[in-house]
């Protein structure tokens, strides 16, 4: 069973950039489709970002389309999101998320997902 750790959280203020990492014990999870979801306290954990197992596509939330980018290293069985121009408005705690398929569908559905690190805080101050 893979493991998933997330670095990278922190506080910044309004327009800045964290860049979150999320680091896999599963040295073949370059085989796997991953995810990006963030949640705030009472409501439902919402997608954020995905990347298909070979890397050759990338899906995003209307919300976070042209400011974060997900990207992955193979090498270092590590998934990163890179979130610029960041907003009051992405605080939340955000999970990577993996699934041991080529496919999943829908991908910004959170139940496909069945391995989820712990998370990690990112707040945005204005």
């Amino acid at each position: 069973q893979v493991q998933l750790v997330e670095s990278g959280g922190g506080l910044v203020q309004a327009g800045g950039s964290l860049r979150l990492s999320c680091a896999a014990s599963e040295r073949t999870f370059s085989m796997y489709y991953k995810g990006w979801f963030r949640q705030v306290p009472g409501k439902e954990r919402e997608f954020v970002a995905a990347m298909s197992w070979n890397g050759l596509s990338s899906y995003y939330a209307d919300s976070v389309k042209d400011r974060f980018t997900i990207s992955r290293d193979n090498a270092k069985n590590t998934v990163y999101l890179q979130m610029n121009s960041l907003k009051p408005e992405d605080t939340a705690v955000y999970y990577c998320a993996a699934a041991p398929r080529s496919s999943v569908w829908p991908y910004y559905d959170f139940n496909v997902y069945p391995y989820w690190g712990q998370g990690t805080q990112v707040t945005v101050s204005s």
